[in-house]
């Protein structure tokens, strides 16, 4: 993987050397705009992206900001119905794309250099112009039903997990309910909402227009220029209250039919992209565990050693995977962020101890700091894998927009930190920022209450092995893990049906 990494690393890096410089993020009709241009590339990368998200939400009506996104980018225009668009964009080779997340909205798109006018055109039409036809409200308004109802309560234990977990991490707080939504607050959502809330929050001081790749002279600014259009200001970002500070872990455990058991741990972090502690951390995070990648020290010694489950990763910032790839979706920055475990998925004999090893791996890592030999493989990992985040037009473009947005070009940070950064530096920002106390974990469980009753009882839970043979220095070690203290108490343990997820914000 590492091999594959350094390759893939330096090939990206070789194509973006032939780009011309970044323009630096500058103003068009009162509007930031990010430029990247590279003249001798084929493709052209259009992003639009809003600071608008699920924190807009009107309470009662979660999911509204989300709908709406998705009225505008898969609802007709004006000019064209949704069937007609997506004929138009056919011949391009085009798609429009739209995301959201807790603060941001992105429409975005690639296609050749070519078909880029005509794309463009489509574009500005969704945006400027959107039809909020009732049929597309009906199908929008049901997939996101649908979402919350049939695949996070029924098929997407990994997600369903993530989310679950967010409730207790952040009760009370805009980013604890799902982006797509509650069932209540999609069910109280009218076409008139969607309406208003495109009329008021759709504004040009919430937008930011980006356009990479082989583009004429010209037309980054000429078409940042449409958007005038848009009302001028959006009401102020809501102000965000701090999550909760647990004094002791909490636990749910969510039941449901599920053959195998998913896993999310987590606590609130005080750092963001901004502050120089992120990065060390970076490092230590991806030490822990780099997503869907055998680098860290949870996937290799959970999975690697042991076969207990398909995956194991740590995070320090939100992150949504970006379609089959292993990398963050970018452009879905928050103000605020969240240290995360993910442990997917684990057969429920086996749950409970590959919960335990992963906070005895982390325990590790908090008392003893970063191995040397850990510490300079991570840091090489690093060196080459960040390259591969911006690895193509958009995806460069994408990085861009968040340094523009956040204040930070979090791939340029880590290749000007890495080389001059210190074990003791990842050692005290792992220390000052990560601990094993107020944690917020969920578990999505088949036999849920016997499940909590047993981690609350604080017996040990040792592994189960399928074959035999498993190494001495394992065993031995298996021994203390399966006695890893998680203290709770009766009051924070709580078992949660399925259907009762997600039905409205507390």
């Amino acid at each position: 993987m590492l091999l594959s990494s350094v390759l893939l690393a330096a090939a990206a890096t070789s194509s973006r050397a032939v780009a011309a410089p970044a323009k630096p993020p500058t103003r068009v009709a009162g509007i930031r705009t990010v430029i990247l241009p590279s003249p001798g590339s084929p493709l052209c990368a259009i992003r639009l992206f809003f600071q608008v998200g699920a924190v807009d939400d009107p309470k009662g009506k979660e999911g509204l900001a989300t709908l709406t996104a998705e009225m505008i980018g898969r609802g007709g225009s004006k000019p064209r119905s949704y069937a007609e668009l997506l004929d138009a964009l056919y011949p391009l080779a085009g798609e429009l794309r739209v995301y959201g997340d807790k603060e941001s909205v992105v429409f975005e798109g690639t296609v050749h250099r070519d078909n880029l006018a005509r794309f463009a055109d489509l574009v500005a039409d969704q945006i400027l112009t959107p039809r909020f036809a009732a049929e597309d409200f009906s199908r929008n308004r049901d997939d996101a039903l649908d979402f919350i109802t049939k695949t996070l309560r029924g098929n997407a234990d990994e997600e369903l997990g993530k989310e679950a977990m967010a409730t207790v991490l952040y009760k009370g707080h805009p980013y604890g309910t799902p982006t797509r939504g509650t069932v209540a607050g999609l069910g109280a959502i009218t076409l008139d909402d969607v309406q208003k809330f495109y009329a008021s929050h759709y504004a040009r001081d919430r937008l930011t227009v980006g356009v990479a790749g082989g583009i004429p002279d010209g037309f980054a600014e000429a078409f940042a220029k449409r958007f005038a259009a848009l009302p001028a200001k959006a009401p102020p970002l809501p102000k965000l209250p701090a999550p909760p500070v647990y004094k002791e872990n909490q636990l749910l455990v969510v039941q449901k039919d599920a053959r195998a058991n998913a896993i999310s741990i987590g606590h609130s972090l005080d750092l963001t992209r901004k502050d120089a502690d992120f990065y060390p951390l970076t490092v230590a995070r991806s030490y822990l565990g780099e997503h869907r990648t055998f680098n860290g020290v949870l996937m290799n010694h959970l999975r690697g050693n042991r076969g207990l489950n398909y995956g194991d990763y740590a995070y320090i910032e939100n992150f949504i995977q970006d379609g089959w790839t292993t990398f963050p979706l970018p452009n879905i920055p928050r103000r605020q962020q969240h240290f995360e475990i993910w442990l997917r998925p684990v057969p429920p004999q086996n749950s409970l101890f590959a919960l335990r090893a992963a906070l005895y791996e982390t325990d590790k890592l908090i008392r003893d700091g970063i191995p040397e030999a850990g510490f300079a493989a991570t840091k090489t990992f690093l060196a080459n894998y960040a390259n591969l985040w911006a690895q193509d037009v958009s995806r460069r473009l994408g990085y861009a927009i968040d340094a523009a947005v956040t204040g930070k070009d979090v791939v340029k940070e880590l290749q000007a930190r890495l080389p001059k950064m210190k074990k003791a530096d990842v050692d005290r920002a792992v220390r000052k920022h990560l601990t094993l106390g107020g944690l917020s974990i969920s578990i999505v469980a088949d036999k849920a209450q016997a499940l909590a009753d047993k981690l609350a009882s604080d017996a040990p839970t040792p592994i189960t092995y399928d074959t035999a043979g498993t190494p001495p220095d394992i065993l031995a070690e298996d021994k203390i893990i399966e006695k890893f203290p998680i203290p709770l108490s009766k009051d924070a343990v709580h078992v949660v049906p399925v259907e009762q997820m997600f039905e409205r914000a507390p």
